[in-house]
């Protein structure tokens, strides 16, 4: 499966799929990084591991949707079938959503449906959670409420700030983010209507559920 990822900032998400394609834990191919920021970190990154990256301005376009047609076609001339969102901080036009249906993945910093959105640490911590943590979702038209592949709890410290609690809950981030992508290049994921299923896997463990395999 032929695999790339948007981002707009530090690109760590990026990096860590990156880094599990390279060590073939993931099979298939990374072919691209395409970023919204000129001087995003994620631009850095790539070029230290290899993997050909692409700046598209979104503001040269009219509109987004404008902007996200472009971006359709250089994914459809790069025959990619899986797109990453990893801290891409746009939200994809319905344009995009049409083109991938079911094959967007996104990230999100806690245990959706709470907090969808931006600053999803300060709500958590000003909300005054115990639990907290991180989503991966198939991206749909909504903010951050696409059905759900695979959800890690991290304990919410009365002392945690929105930066400590995202130091704890990123360094999860970086293992079940690969993991989803890698289920769905295996061919193992059945999405139905909200529910998301991974075929084998174990359902029974926390704190990510469904289960690690290979993070």
């Amino acid at each position: 499966m032929r695999v790339a990822v948007l981002a707009s900032g530090r690109g760590s998400n990026f990096e860590a799929i990156a880094k599990a394609f390279i060590d073939g834990k993931i099979k298939g191919e990374l072919v691209a990084l395409i970023v919204n920021r000129r001087n995003a970190g994620a631009v850095e990154r790539a070029e230290k591991l290899g993997i050909n990256w692409l700046f598209v301005d979104p503001y040269s376009f009219p509109s987004r949707e404008d902007y996200d047609r472009r971006l359709v076609e250089i994914l459809k001339y790069l025959k990619v079938e899986l797109v990453c969102l990893a801290g891409y901080k746009l939200i994809v036009s319905e344009v995009f959503v049409d083109a991938f249906p079911g094959r967007i993945l996104n990230i999100h910093p806690s245990l959706l449906p709470s907090f969808p959105g931006l600053r999803a640490h300060w709500q958590a911590v000003t909300y005054g959670v115990k639990i907290s943590g991180a989503t991966v979702h198939v991206v749909d038209k909504g903010v951050d409420t696409g059905p759900i592949v695979v959800q890690v709890a991290v304990p919410v410290s009365p002392e945690d700030t929105p930066d400590t609690l995202s130091e704890k809950v990123l360094k999860w981030e970086h293992r079940i983010y690969p993991q989803a992508v890698k289920w769905f290049v295996d061919g193992r994921v059945k999405v139905e209507g909200r529910k998301v299923v991974v075929e084998g896997a174990d359902y029974g463990r926390l704190p990510v559920v469904p289960a690690l395999e290979d993070f």
